[in-house]
């Protein structure tokens, strides 16, 4: 045995793949270990969730828009909020759910499963870049089981808005496995890695095609790889490339976007959501909750002069103010500064010797991995599965249900398709879509509108939902425009405010029981609607 190592990637990010195809016969089984977390938090979700947890409620209306426009863009989506909202999303996964609705899926059914396809099918790229940064299959098996098992990263894949993010996710890691290729492998010339580029470009159109946030992680990432492994032209060239086929690519939406709704859009939504720029706040202290273990790991990388994750992890969180793009990195530094570790000490080396045949030669190293990863998902699942069955759970909370999806349902039956409700909770988000009805309060949407507008829009969503009378509930729909409400939809069980588990009051219904000019039109075990019947004559 040679001497104790830092693995050569961690350490300079100069590793020479040469023709090595990214996947080979040996990487079958970590493989397996690497997906299977993933699989079992999918499985986890399906068990505890029979609706899909948070909204897609937005684009569940946008893809029937688009259906409705006969595949042509729709220039605003209406019913959220009284004019609509603007239609500048990166299009691609919405039109993939206009295709299933087409096809005849049912969207919430859409809503519950399209996600989880590509929560387990991210494993993949995040396996081989922590492969191949570490230079450790276990250690690549490692991350992928830290990426699918982190309630934070799940809470915003795994749910409904999966259809969009998770696959934006996918995409992202895809460009950014590619990139790390290019400037890492630092190519020969007689095999420059050409088909990286290509796979970068592509997919990094198709992550501008789907989300700005994952967008920025890639950018952001690329960008970095070659300022810590290359500086070089050449690279520099190839990253150029890269962000100039990903752009090409996407070039006809944005060209459609800005030419129908100018380029003030795109600053309208960067402003909001807290996606973007948050090193403001991380510089002044206020960092993702969690973070401990990945600055432990950082410093003994940075002690062993190995630059790129440490540096990686303090960009993400300083640009991208969303803990899970900083636990994403994470999950690849902790496995390899714990195989930068163990390579320096000399720990585990060696073989079983079992006096069997079938059984000697198994590496100590890579059993105790295996180990690790297994009982990792155990531990994790298991803790995923509880907080998913808390009444308050924090990571998948469900908008909707059988009640409320029967009361959207009876809206859309027995009121006039111009009625206008405000709709009190999270089921706002769905309302729309399931009920073809307009709602006048709620922020979905309306970050493409400006800033101001997003704001003002989300302040009332929060404090209507709170409301415990008539007054209140008139006072805030006021604050946001001038149409005043048909219905009002008041939630009787358990809801959700912003994902937060809300308690019911019954004080609203009494007091919109005792209200002039206020009636009741439909009520089921969880909702209660009230119809405006217009003010006595004074």
């Amino acid at each position: 045995m040679g001497p104790p190592r830092t693995p050569a990637v961690i350490r300079s990010g100069r590793r020479r793949f040469g023709s090595v195809a990214p996947v080979d016969p040996r990487d079958r089984t970590w493989l397996a270990f690497a997906v299977l977390p993933g699989v079992v938090a999918v499985a986890i979700y399906l068990a505890t969730n029979p609706y899909p947890a948070h909204g897609a409620g937005l684009y569940t209306k946008i893809a029937g828009e688009i259906l409705a426009n006969g595949y042509a863009p729709p220039v605003r989506i209406p019913d959220y909020t009284a004019s609509g909202v603007p239609f500048a999303y990166p299009p691609l996964q919405l039109y993939v759910l206009a295709v299933l609705l087409d096809l005849g899926a049912d969207p919430l059914a859409v809503a519950r499963l399209l996600p989880g396809l590509a929560v387990i099918a991210v494993a993949v790229p995040i396996y081989l870049l922590g492969r191949d940064i570490a230079d450790s299959r276990p250690a690549g098996a490692a991350a992928a089981a830290l990426v699918s098992l982190n309630p934070q990263i799940l809470e915003w894949h795994v749910t409904a808005g999966g259809v969009v993010r998770a696959f934006g996710f996918l995409y992202a890691t895809v460009a950014i496995y590619a990139g790390y290729r290019i400037f890492a492998s630092r190519g020969s010339g007689s095999n420059p890695p050409l088909r990286a580029v290509a796979i970068a470009g592509v997919t990094f159109g198709l992550t501008l095609l789907t989300h700005p946030v994952y967008s920025l992680f890639v950018t952001m990432s690329l960008v970095l790889f070659w300022g810590v492994a290359d500086r070089s032209l050449r690279g520099l060239g190839r990253g150029f490339a890269v962000g100039l086929g990903g752009t090409v690519l996407a070039a006809p939406w944005l060209w459609w976007v800005v030419a129908t709704h100018g380029p003030g859009v795109f600053a309208a939504a960067s402003g909001t959501h807290g996606g973007v720029g948050g090193g403001s706040a991380a510089l002044v202290g206020d960092l993702s909750p969690g973070l401990g273990p990945f600055v432990v790991a950082a410093i003994y990388l940075v002690s062993r002069r190995a630059f790129l994750l440490p540096a990686w992890v303090v960009a993400v969180e300083l640009l991208v103010r969303q803990p899970r793009f900083a636990y994403t990195v994470g999950a690849l530094l902790v496995p390899a500064a714990v195989v930068a570790l163990v390579r320096t000490r000399g720990v585990g080396s060696g073989t079983f010797d079992f006096g069997s045949p079938a059984l000697d030669g198994v590496d100590r190293r890579a059993a105790a991995a295996a180990v690790v990863i297994v009982l990792g998902t155990v531990v994790g699942g298991s803790y995923f599965a509880y907080e998913a069955t808390l009444a308050s759970d924090p990571s998948t909370p469900e908008y909707i249900d059988s009640e409320s999806v029967a009361a959207m349902e009876w809206a859309a039956a027995e009121t006039d398709t111009g009625a206008t409700f405000v709709v009190l909770g999270d089921a706002a988000e769905w309302f729309p879509a399931v009920a073809d009805r307009t709602i006048l309060v709620g922020h979905w949407g309306v970050e493409w509108e400006s800033v101001a507008a997003f704001e003002r829009q989300e302040a009332a969503h929060e404090a209507v939902s709170r409301c415990g009378s008539v007054a209140c509930v008139e006072r805030e729909t006021a604050g946001v425009g001038d149409d005043t409400p048909g219905y009002v939809y008041v939630p009787k069980a358990r809801y959700t405010i912003r994902g937060g588990a809300a308690t019911h009051s019954s004080e609203i219904e009494r007091s919109f029981e005792r209200a002039e000019g206020w009636e009741r039109a439909y009520e089921n075990d969880g909702v209660v609607i009230y119809a405006s019947t217009g003010r006595p004559a004074e």
